[in-house]
């Protein structure tokens, strides 16, 4: 063979790109829990990785079901049900401090145009517990440039509190970040928060769209440290459980560091 041409057939391999494969949550550091929900409905979901931390079903056996984008299970949530960690039995999930960082990553598809749906998070607004939550949905988005409100839909939030009640001089915690990229209904997408010990961002598939004085959101005090309990699907506020999540969930993972887009991005992908 021409030995030009077979270093031209050397260098084309070269030159094609890699493949890039979806990464398993259980291989990315820092991991702390990742549920896949494998276990039936009418038992508590266990957690693979570092702390096999118990879900326990709230609402009613909670219905397992096949398949979904990363794994091979999912978990269909309605209006009432919910999932929680009792507070005492969390100790690897409960961030605070001015040190705490986390990441959040869920694999869901939502299935309600209801507002205000809790995904996961330590978040007691009844209480003035609140620490930190993903959120879906909310009917408004806060711009910390000037600590103000405006209508919103569709999108994906990342919740975090440095005093466990209500932001100064507001009715509500507006301290969050929230993604520009819409959520659709009926969709499956991977949804996720970080909070890096200074701020908050919001994902969409791996995406961190960038939207000035809302994703990034900065809170530079660290988390408030409270006594809420570890909930999936719902949040406590206004005295009862609520914000409920209606739509299915096939995975998910907490992390005790921010991680970087790049690494949210091979999460994102189909397994």
């Amino acid at each position: 063979m021409n030995k030009k041409f077979l270093y031209l057939i050397v260098i084309s391999a070269c030159l094609q790109p890699l493949a890039v494969r979806a990464e398993d949550p259980l291989a990315v550091p820092g991991l702390v829990c990742y549920w896949d929900f494998h276990e039936l409905g009418g038992q508590d979901r266990v957690a693979l990785g570092p702390c096999a931390y118990r879900l326990r079903e709230m609402g009613g056996p909670i219905l397992q079901t096949s398949g979904g984008p990363f794994g091979k299970f999912s978990v269909q949530l309605r209006t009432g049900q919910w999932f929680y960690i009792p507070r005492g039995e969390f100790q690897s999930l409960d961030f605070h401090g001015e040190d705490a960082c986390l990441t959040v990553v869920a694999w869901l598809k939502r299935e309600s145009q209801s507002q205000w749906q809790a995904v996961a998070g330590v978040w007691n607004e009844t209480e003035g517990q609140r620490q930190y939550c993903l959120f879906l949905n909310a009917a408004s988005r806060t711009d910390a440039r000037s600590m103000t409100r405006e209508p919103c839909r569709d999108f994906v939030h990342g919740h975090v509190s440095d005093v466990g009640g209500n932001s100064a001089g507001q009715k509500a915690c507006i301290t969050y970040s929230t993604s520009p990229l819409a959520v659709p209904v009926n969709e499956w997408r991977m949804v996720a928060m970080t909070f890096d010990g200074r701020q908050s961002r919001a994902y969409v598939d791996g995406r961190c769209q960038s939207d000035e004085g809302r994703n990034p959101f900065p809170l530079v005090n660290g988390l408030f440290h409270g006594n809420a309990d570890f909930t999936v699907g719902a949040v406590d506020r206004h005295g009862e459980i609520g914000n409920f999540l209606n739509g299915t969930l096939s995975g998910l993972a907490i992390y005790s560091r921010a991680l970087a887009e790049d690494e949210l991005k091979l999460l994102a992908m189909p397994r």
